[in-house]
């Protein structure tokens, strides 16, 4: 983990921000390696990526003798950026040093003659692209000799003007020894394009349809460099619409109410009750391998006046139930369409997973019997596993392996049965080799009705001095401090790995994050340090912010705001009607958000999400 942040008991989430670039779906063959053209050297070697699994893929590499003389022996050297690599080859002998691989002939196949070629296989994990090609130690498409340097990756396409048949992309420049001629665009790793410009509208598309952009440069003696980072689009119309039974859930935090004084009776008079369906009530901890009891206080024993109880009606000294158990029991009274599930976990209490997974079926057996416990069993209609970062670093740091999660949740859904709702929070990071590729997923969702991807605190001021960034960016932007880390890349990435698009949610947060010390409005500013917050630095509460620091500007699908030295970037009920109808074509399951003390006395942010989802 290279940076710290709030732990998730003062009620903010965020994940550990990862050096590692992202690649969320198959840039297809011929990546970056031109045609063979008039050689100056005497052998090409082209690259195809042959298959592609999300976790990993297959590759070859042709070589061909372009020359005039027999080759005896070969040698292709090449690079991939971290977290991708070769794991099982053929037909040739391929080694590493770093991040740099090599490959050699085997014995029967070293000898070329003019104008003949051979090829050799590899599997491998990550997804990075290759780069710096060489044959034999000049450059694999035969245009110019060792020492020739290719152009650099240009900035990841912005995607705009998106509309049922058309995107329009730009991105900022490449740089190379020997100047730019012009740049391929790739959709879905086919060249569609070449434009000398730094911008090209792609036309003629399907509405309704998910694809994927990137740019590769190309110098005046024809190298090309390594492509781009990608960026996701969706063409609108295409009968976008939610699935029947779309999800509006919030996060109900029980610490909520003693400084902010949030109790479940906000809910109903915010507004709120009659635009959700769903609450999930934070947290309860995962100590010693079994669920337990977060806050017992506020669960269940808080005793609550008439003016404070959602019915009006004052708890007494020897009731069986209070606390927000009892509050959230009325709370189903008086709107049975809402769905209470009991959340475990968060960003604090992840640590103790590892331990319970080492055997999933107590494990499961533990939380079924607290969830279900006859005096509140009623409240909760399933439960949610807060499981921030499963055989990753966070807080701490797992090693319980990639089928940890999976089988957590089997067990989950086996206890629990069919009647009860199993759902998890999890990451957004789409960085390569980053969270999301850390565990399965894919294997878990069978066993779930949703995922809960916490797509919001990509960037914030644990990193001090900036650059200043939308802690909830929806999609990519010119200058964005790491790759990978946007929330369409993180759907992408979800249901590139097979999770069904209708078992993920898009995550709201209701605060913003900021740093003072700042004089560039725009994003990519520095700072001197975190901005001050009610509760706490670098955070605050979206009811705060959208008086005391006016939204001025819009970058990446959320608002941004500067305002005397401060910045602050949070979601406005603009950009939160923005991200449905962005939800909603991609066809999720719904949204959550985080959490509801942030919203204004009127709940104008839930309002935003079920406009935008209805």
């Amino acid at each position: 983990m290279s940076t710290q942040a709030p732990t998730r008991r003062t009620g903010f989430r965020r994940r550990a921000a990862a050096g590692l670039t992202a690649l969320i779906l198959p840039l297809a063959a011929m990546v970056g390696l031109a045609t063979p053209a008039e050689a100056a050297t005497s052998a090409t070697a082209t690259y195809t990526k042959t298959s592609d699994w999300g976790t990993g893929f297959g590759a070859n590499w042709t070589v061909k003798n372009t020359g005039t003389t027999t080759i005896t022996s070969w040698t292709v050297e090449w690079d991939y950026p971290t977290g991708t690599a070769v794991t099982s080859a053929w037909d040739a002998t391929v080694t590493s040093s770093g991040t740099h691989w090599t490959a050699k002939n085997v014995g029967w196949n070293g000898t070329l003659a003019p104008g003949a070629s051979v090829s050799f296989g590899y599997n491998g994990s990550g997804s990075g692209a290759p780069t710096g090609c060489k044959i034999n130690g000049a450059a694999c498409d035969g245009t110019s000799q060792p020492g020739d340097n290719a152009p650099s990756a240009p900035g990841t396409p912005v995607a705009s003007n998106i509309t049922d048949t058309s995107v329009k992309l730009t991105w900022t420049v490449a740089t190379d020894d020997k100047g730019i001629k012009n740049y391929d665009v790739l959709r879905d790793g086919t060249k569609v394009a070449t434009v000398t410009g730094l911008t090209h509208t792609d036309q003629g598309l399907t509405a309704g349809t998910d694809y994927s952009y990137t740019v590769v440069a190309r110098d005046t003696i024809d190298q090309t460099g390594p492509a781009a980072g990608p960026v996701p689009v969706r063409t609108t119309g295409g009968g976008g619409t939610p699935p029947p039974n779309v999800v509006k859930m919030g996060y109900f935090t029980n610490w909520g109410v003693y400084g902010r004084n949030y109790h479940v009776k906000n809910i109903v008079t915010s507004g709120s009750a009659s635009k959700i369906t769903h609450i999930n009530y934070a947290f309860g901890n995962v100590q010693g391998g079994k669920c337990t009891i977060g806050d017992a206080y506020a669960d269940y024993d808080k005793a609550y006046t008439a003016d404070q109880s959602v019915d009006g009606v004052a708890d007494t000294w020897d009731q069986p139930l209070r606390g927000n158990f009892n509050q959230l029991r009325k709370l189903k009274k008086a709107y049975p369409n809402i769905k209470v599930l009991w959340s475990f976990g968060g960003w604090t209490w992840s640590g103790g997973f590892g331990q319970a997974v080492q055997n999933p079926t107590a494990f499961a057996q533990s939380c079924y019997d607290l969830v279900e416990d006859p005096r509140w069993a009623d409240v909760f209609d399933g439960i949610d596993l807060d499981w921030e970062y499963p055989n990753a670093c966070g807080l701490s740091c797992d090693t319980s392996g990639a089928a940890s999660f999976k089988n957590m949740m089997q067990a989950m859904r086996a206890k629990f049965g069919a009647n009860n709702l199993v759902t998890a929070a999890v990451t957004a990071d789409a960085s390569a080799g980053g969270k999301i590729d850390a565990a399965d997923y894919a294997g878990a969702a069978q066993y779930m009705n949703w995922f809960n991807v916490m797509t919001y605190d990509f960037f914030g001021a644990w990193a001090a001095k900036g650059p200043t960034a939308p802690h909830s960016p929806l999609t990519s932007y010119a200058g964005i401090p790491q790759a990978g880390f946007n929330s369409a890349e993180a759907i992408a990435k979800f249901k590139a790995k097979g999770v069904p698009a209708s078992k993920l949610l898009l995550g709201i947060g209701f605060y913003g994050r900021g740093w003072t010390g700042v004089t560039q409005s725009a994003p990519g500013g520095t700072a001197t340090g975190p901005a001050q917050g009610t509760y706490e630095q670098g955070i605050e509460d979206y009811k705060v912010l959208k008086n005391s620091c006016p939204a001025n500007g819009t970058v990446a699908g959320t608002a941004y705001a500067h305002c005397g030295t401060n910045w602050w970037s949070y979601d406005t009920p603009a950009t939160v009607n923005s991200k449905m109808s962005w939800a909603k074509n991609q066809g999720l399951g719904g949204a959550f958000f985080w959490e509801f003390s942030g919203d204004t006395t009127n709940g104008e942010l839930v309002g935003a999400i079920n406009t935008g989802l209805n």
